[in-house]
């Protein structure tokens, strides 16, 4: 049962259309690759909970979007394009990207009754790491960013100009070990969702 997504860009009569621009630099597994559906929004299907929790997260960094997660059974076999797909799981993304446009953190995770407390608890983790980013200094971003890339402690220490012991120190204040173990978690919580919706249907 994969999960669908969709995401609507903020405040879009105001400013420039950064769809186009969003889609060329959204690079995760998906079963139906992301789209636009219309307007300034666009929707994909994925399958791997991991995958899920990448491009939210990508999308929270970025700010200008409207994030809603469906989580149910979709009508087989997927047409070409998301815009031409049914079933329960793209009416829950219909409504999450709906009611997250009334959340501060701009993102909601949705599926069926049977699989609520589930995705309403993978929306809570989400929602902290929105409360560590928000805290994050631009400083912090670059060594997050340095060790995301897969630099160890001394190599980002010579890319940024700083010594090893600022560049721990930036990690602390950014609370990069809390953002590091996070994705795993979510992810596990979105498979229970999943897996409870799947057994619902």
């Amino acid at each position: 049962m994969p999960y669908v997504l969709t995401v609507d860009q903020i405040s879009s009569r105001t400013g420039p259309d950064l769809v186009e621009q969003r889609l060329r630099r959204l690079s995760v597994d998906t079963v139906l690759g992301f789209a636009r559906t219309v307007g300034d929004e666009f929707q994909g299907v994925l399958e791997q909970p991991l995958s899920v929790v990448r491009a939210i997260l990508e999308l929270m960094r970025d700010g200008g979007w409207h994030i809603g997660l469906g989580i149910g059974p979709v009508e087989t076999p997927l047409p070409a394009e998301p815009r031409q797909a049914r079933g329960p799981a793209f009416l829950l993304a219909r409504n999450a990207v709906e009611a997250a446009k009334r959340e501060p953190d701009h993102v909601r995770v949705l599926a069926g009754p049977a699989a609520e407390q589930e995705a309403a608890d993978a929306e809570v983790v989400l929602r902290l790491v929105a409360t560590v980013r928000d805290r994050r200094s631009e400083q912090g971003w670059q060594a997050v960013d340095e060790m995301r890339g897969g630099a160890t402690m001394q190599q980002a220490a010579d890319r940024l100009g700083i010594t090893r012991q600022a560049v721990g120190q930036r990690l602390r204040a950014a609370n990069w070990a809390v953002e590091r173990d996070t994705p795993p978690v979510l992810a596990r919580l979105l498979e229970r969702a999943e897996q409870a919706s799947e057994k619902e249907s």
